[in-house]
């Protein structure tokens, strides 16, 4: 086989011993939006054995052409394979794509593996889990931190809990996906995590959104405010991806801002269940839902500075 990269090397000592040279497992992935795509054709180029599913099935055809697979159905691709992974856009998606006609939960039986890397809340991930585990497979919930291009280069983040012997199984995948892999404990911690840091990221697009249209309201150039934001203590990569294309007005989805919106609504309602207040983020909620409103759902979740310099 092929001589492991510098990079494989640095990430695959989380993995127990011995695994890097075993076979590798034939891989199901379910959901082909920005992010399961992303991921599935990096299992591809890796040399994965890779079978897909998508409910509109011509979103597979980029990848069918590269030799993946196709199914009909989740079930099928549960039956057909060691491991499968899921990246659905929502709560109601996730659940359908298990419990549906056909889903995940009519495939599984002893020792099948599935993980679920969409973003949901935790009791959507209990849920499901408990499902997976009643019928004597092994469940992990994934969600990961980071948009398109990470998902593109295999650079995300990878929130992982549940099951941890299922985690060390994936962990070759998640080393195909991404640059860190943290694994956080029971079912609902993952989720947990993924709606603090999106509900922190949300929060700041809006602040960067109000500052520049100050900025520019009161006659400073946008460029300007980003060039003196780089050299300071508010220099971050968000800010530096998102600023420059808000300013070009180019919002070419790479986190669409419907999902957003549906993120920091989920983190405003695990606030009002364990009591704790967050006054700045259900504002943001609020422009968020005005950008929705205002026919942004599909553009970059950075499209809400639209709404804001109005």
């Amino acid at each position: 086989s092929a001589p492991l990269s510098a990079r494989d090397s640095g990430v695959r000592h989380e993995a127990p011993a011995g695994r890097r040279h075993m076979a590798k497992p034939t891989v199901g992935y379910l959901g082909m939006g920005i992010m399961g795509s992303a991921m599935a054709n990096r299992l591809i180029d890796a040399g994965f054995d890779v079978t897909l599913w998508n409910r509109t099935k011509e979103r597979c055809d980029p990848l069918k052409a590269k030799g993946a697979k196709v199914a009909d159905t989740p079930q099928a691709v549960v039956e057909a394979c060691d491991i499968v992974f899921a990246c659905t856009s929502d709560p109601e998606s996730a659940r359908k794509v298990v419990f549906g006609e056909g889903g995940v939960l009519a495939g599984i039986s002893a020792g099948k593996k599935y993980v679920d890397m969409s973003t949901v809340d935790e009791e959507c991930a209990i849920e499901i889990a408990t499902a997976i585990k009643s019928k004597g497979g092994l469940f992990l919930e994934a969600p990961v931190s980071g948009s398109k291009a990470p998902a593109v280069s295999g650079q995300l983040v990878i929130l992982a809990a549940g099951d941890e012997s299922l985690r060390n199984d994936a962990q070759p995948c998640f080393d195909v996906m991404g640059k860190k892999t943290f694994f956080l404990g029971e079912v609902g911690a993952g989720a947990r995590m993924k709606l603090v840091v999106n509900m922190v990221m949300a929060v700041n697009i809006e602040a960067l959104s109000e500052g520049l249209a100050l900025g520019q309201k009161a006659g400073l150039k946008g460029s300007d405010i980003m060039a003196v934001l780089e050299e300071g203590a508010l220099k971050s990569p968000l800010y530096s991806l998102k600023g420059p294309k808000m300013l070009e007005g180019d919002y070419a989805p790479n986190f669409p801002l419907k999902h957003q919106q549906k993120d920091i609504r989920l983190a405003v309602d695990l606030g009002q269940k364990v009591g704790q207040p967050l006054p700045v983020a259900a504002a943001a909620n609020e422009v968020f839902k005005a950008a929705l409103a205002a026919g942004h759902g599909d553009a970059d979740m950075s499209a809400i500075f639209e709404v804001v310099k109005r």
